[in-house]
């Protein structure tokens, strides 16, 4: 998930899309690159911070539901287990383990209202959410998301440089 050159053509396009319109939300490229990298200073992860809200030097996002370890953690093991996919729109509940695929629903219940809002002092700023698509037996992780806080400001460079 985490390697551009490995999205399928439309993932590539949807992530380069989504992030040229974000940086130009913000005020630009180097704001929002600067808010990403304000991201992975945060350790072990800052979704799971109690403050709920990181801060650049011109940037900062929010989100509006804490997320606890346990998640996080059911989380992670998703997007790791699907690292190698092309595409953006896999069904994170396919899975043979019931154990597993309930843990997985409980986490997108309890995962899926959280918005992040993204706002710059120059700039509109714009929202996101952890989940693409959430219906009966199918949901999806957002690409933007897993960009935002899991992948290397790298990944974010290429999306930006992407021609379609």
């Amino acid at each position: 998930m985490c390697n551009f050159n490995n999205h399928d053509d439309e993932a590539k396009a949807y992530i380069h899309l989504f992030m040229t319109k974000a940086s130009q939300s913000v005020g630009g490229v180097n704001i929002l690159l600067s808010l990403i990298e304000s991201l992975k200073e945060k350790k072990p992860n800052a979704l799971i911070l109690s403050e709920k809200k990181v801060k650049s030097k011109e940037a900062q996002i929010e989100w509006n539901k804490i997320v606890f370890k346990d998640k996080f953690d059911t989380l992670e093991d998703v997007i790791r287990s699907h690292k190698s996919s092309e595409g953006y729109n896999f069904n994170i509940l396919d899975t043979d383990n019931s154990k597993t695929a309930k843990k997985i629903l409980n986490m997108i219940k309890t995962l899926a209202p959280i918005e992040f809002v993204v706002k710059a002092n120059s700039g509109d700023g714009f929202t996101f959410k952890v989940f693409d698509k959430v219906e009966d037996g199918y949901a999806s992780i957002n690409p933007i998301f897993v960009a935002i806080f899991f992948c290397s400001t790298e990944f974010t460079k290429k999306a930006l440089k992407y021609e379609i």
